[in-house]
């Protein structure tokens, strides 16, 4: 690949950035390159949504100019060059009549006003993606578009309220650039793959980004280079710039890979490539698994889910991470290829020690398998967390059963109980596996299943839980299990789903 430019569209032209560090984040090229200040800056690490923008793609299978697709992201948690071939847009940007800014003028939704761009963002991509769809949301659906956005003066209220009316307006007029972005989108496709290199300030060094777009041109790339850093959503390696300062000599972009975001279902498993935005593949996991809906809302925020992948979420194995509990559960197996050849692996398997897995240096994560279970398959996931949106778990789970649902006394056929933040990688509470497996799905077998994670785990005290409540919260989330799946005079469903493969859908 040759060396060129990176190549964006941004108020329906195209933009070259060339020379800037390759760590530059949008947040940055923004306020400092473009100045346009209207993103604001505040936490720097993607949990507040001040910095919120949108970023526009062409559909993958497009082959016509009408398929634009508009997501928000944190601007703070993007580097420039994986803007290539994209579009952006600001809260300056959008039409002046746009039914998001309007409605929180007229509803007081603005206090400091800090954080009103972000904000202003979010509702403008839930208001466009509902009025595509003609639907309107309920004011739950409101709060969990806004789950990423935070409001230091407590403007809550008045800012749901012009959530809600929005809705009431008349639909404004697309962009005046929608035509012009989607003909420079197409024009770009034809630039040739994105290989950037710029020198670092900080070390003199010369950094270098690599962007394929085939899967055989990342397999030999990365295997080429061992050791450079594979990047996607860059929702944590962008922390690694903005919080510790590191230097990050060569990134290879995965994400620039058709094949690595597709995702489908087949011969009863669901295939989710190793790039596809958390939104997308935790979206199409739902539908086939209702009972994940909950942690699918919970697991970070729509800011956070459109840049990061599940891919990325696994293979950086926090043992608080909410994607591996759920995922282990389900008897999920990766993908892997170094250069030419591929292996399959089970998820089960792949964690040896906190931060550490068995992807060999150079090796990529192509594709996660997750079998849909059966009609005898009952399934949960629980999170615990000090703040109910877009917060890291404290304790995380992944709960499956196998039995005849028709017969209380049948035995249990399988069992598998998966706990995150309790040990240093995601894994089974095999003792307590064992007390249930064969046994009668019974309070008795409860009680011997919640005394044997003590054998299980030994926890550690961090700022998050102690070691003493996280034991005694996972004790109490198996009992909520059992609540909930208990053949008779089970929990009203309004606690959770009760789901069935054979069906499809949540039962009464």
């Amino acid at each position: 690949m040759s060396q060129r430019p990176i190549r964006f569209v941004h108020r329906g032209a195209v933009v070259e950035v060339d020379g800037l560090p390759l760590t530059t984040t949008v947040l940055a090229w923004l306020r400092e390159q473009a100045r346009r200040t209207g993103t604001k800056e505040a936490c720097n690490e993607g949990d507040c949504g001040a910095c919120a923008v949108l970023v526009g793609e062409l559909d993958a299978d497009a082959d016509g100019p009408t398929r634009l697709r508009w997501r928000p992201f944190n601007a703070c948690l993007m580097f420039v060059a994986a803007l290539d071939g994209k579009a952006l847009r600001t809260v300056e940007d959008l039409p002046a009549d746009h039914p998001a800014p309007l409605a929180m003028v007229t509803h007081h939704g603005s206090q400091c006003g800090f954080c009103t761009p972000g904000f202003v963002i979010s509702l403008a991509a839930l208001h466009d993606r509902h009025h595509k769809d003609l639907t309107r949301p309920t004011r739950r659906e409101i709060a969990d578009a806004l789950a990423g956005n935070l409001c230091r003066c407590t403007g809550y209220r008045p800012i749901l309220d012009a959530g809600e009316a929005m809705f009431d307006a008349p639909p404004s007029a697309a962009p005046a650039d929608d035509d012009a972005t989607r003909t420079a989108l197409h024009r770009l496709r034809a630039d040739p793959p994105l290989e950037y290199a710029a020198l670092q300030p900080a070390t003199g060094a010369v950094e270098r980004w690599s962007a394929p777009r085939t899967l055989d041109a990342l397999a030999t790339a990365a295997a080429a280079q061992p050791d450079a850093t594979l990047i996607s959503g860059a929702t944590d390696i962008a922390l690694w710039v903005n919080k510790q300062q590191r230097v990050l000599p060569a990134l290879i972009h995965v994400g620039a890979v058709p094949e690595l975001r597709r995702i489908e279902r087949a011969d009863g498993v669901l295939r989710i490539g190793a790039a596809a935005p958390l939104e997308d593949a935790w979206a199409a996991l739902t539908e086939q698994l209702p009972p994940l809906r909950e942690m699918f809302l919970r697991f970070g925020s729509p800011l956070v889910r459109h840049a990061g992948t599940l891919g990325g979420n696994l293979v950086n194995g926090s043992p608080i991470g909410d994607g591996a509990p759920v995922l282990m559960a389900l008897g999920t197996t990766l993908l892997l290829r170094h250069g030419a050849v591929e292996r399959t692996l089970a998820l089960d398997h792949f964690y040896v020690d906190y931060l550490k897995n068995r992807r060999a240096p150079g090796e990529l994560l192509v594709r996660i398998d997750v079998p849909l279970p059966g009609a005898a398959t009952t399934l949960r996931a629980y999170k615990l967390a000090k703040r109910y949106d877009s917060d890291i778990s404290a304790l995380a789970c992944g709960l499956v059963l196998v039995r005849d649902l028709a017969d209380a006394l049948a035995p249990v056929r399988d069992v598998r109980l998966v706990f995150g933040g309790l040990a240093a990688t995601v894994r089974h509470a095999a003792q307590a596996e064992a007390a249930v497996r064969g046994q009668p799905w019974s309070e008795a077998t409860l009680r011997a299943a919640q005394a044997a994670l003590a054998q299980d785990f030994q926890p550690l005290s961090d700022h998050r839980g102690s070691a003493a409540y996280r034991l005694r919260s996972a004790r109490a989330l198996l009992e909520r299990f059992w609540l909930e799946t208990r053949a008779s005079d089970p929990l009203p469903a309004a606690m959770a789903s009760v789901w069935h493969a054979a069906a499809g859908a949540p039962a009464a």
